[in-house]
């Protein structure tokens, strides 16, 4: 049984573990027993109970360290226990010691925090399905921090923030992903990301001194070509045919961006007998037919 795209699954005997044959096996800061060699991972370790040490060598070899749940935050969480670490049974005032324990350090966690232990969890699971770069995913994180010490998420859906944050940076570093694909993979209403992308950009921008830059049709020529399997060539013939109709007159202002870099597409598809069909080409824009047919239309009338 392997734990390689699942490390976090523990709910797993020995017997069923991988053998290795590298014997270079080492636990990182988060707990994961990872192998150097090939990069296996085994699964967590956590301490489930106390060992005794005897020894100045056994007390360095059996020192234990806290599991690391969050990148921020307290670490160490106290839960209405009922057993010590030994199993034994505590009494009645030790136990209501601890939950009252738990309930103060409750009451220590501030409303940010609580949001930031919600919102992380959903970027990084958000950014991790549309494949991401990192540094996309720390420009969505600032903004949205910006966004919940604003206060913006009251009355409203972090998903939607977090949404809106991760598309904002899209565009901030122009990295070629639609809004439309942000919202399929979130599973939340478009009207929802609008709304929170707005204030973003009117509330969040001016104070982070960031610039929202538009998706430009140059950039979904060469995504959509190199998904319909276009040679270099046509999807450059495609970026030329854009560029000398906009020289001759044709206005973007109005138009989506993936109509005119899909019929840009196919025109250079057919000159180059590289043919895709409109429903193909549609199909991967996420467009009409029949947005495509006028959008091919209006090209070639400055051509």
């Amino acid at each position: 049984m392997s734990y390689r795209n699942n490390p976090y699954n523990l709910d797993h005997d020995e017997e069923d573990e991988p053998c290795c044959p590298s014997p270079d096996i080492i636990v990182n800061p988060e707990g994961m027993r990872v192998c150097q060699s090939c990069g296996l991972t085994f699964g967590q370790t956590f301490v489930d109970s106390e060992r005794r040490a005897y020894t100045s060598e056994e007390v360095q070899s059996r020192r234990r360290t806290e599991p690391k749940w969050r990148s921020f935050g307290p670490r160490t969480v106290i839960t209405g226990v009922q057993s010590d670490a030994r199993g034994h049974s505590l009494g009645a005032k030790q136990q209501a010691l601890f939950s009252r324990l738990s309930k103060i350090q409750g009451s220590l966690v501030s409303s940010l925090e609580r949001n930031f232990w919600e919102a992380k969890p959903k970027l990084n699971a958000l950014a991790l399905k549309l494949n991401v770069p990192s540094q996309i995913v720390e420009t969505s994180w600032k903004i949205y921090t910006e966004v919940a010490r604003q206060k913006l998420t009251m009355g409203r859906s972090i998903d939607g923030f977090v949404s809106a944050s991760l598309y904002a940076a899209i565009r901030i570093h122009e990295f070629p992903r639609l809004l439309e694909e942000i919202v399929e993979v979130a599973m939340i209403p478009l009207r929802s990301v609008h709304r929170s992308l707005g204030l973003i950009v009117r509330k969040v921008f001016p104070v982070l001194k960031m610039k929202y830059k538009p998706v430009t049709t140059r950039s979904l020529v060469f995504r959509f070509g190199s998904e319909l399997k276009l040679s270099m060539s046509t999807q450059t013939k495609a970026a030329d045919i854009l560029l000398k109709s906009k020289k001759a007159g044709l206005r973007a202002m109005g138009k989506d961006p993936k109509g005119l870099a899909a019929a840009a597409l196919y025109m250079a598809s057919k000159v180059a007998n590289e043919k895709r069909t409109q429903a193909d080409i549609a199909a991967i824009a996420r467009i009409t037919e029949v947005t495509l047919r006028t959008r091919v239309k209006q090209i070639k009338s400055y051509l």
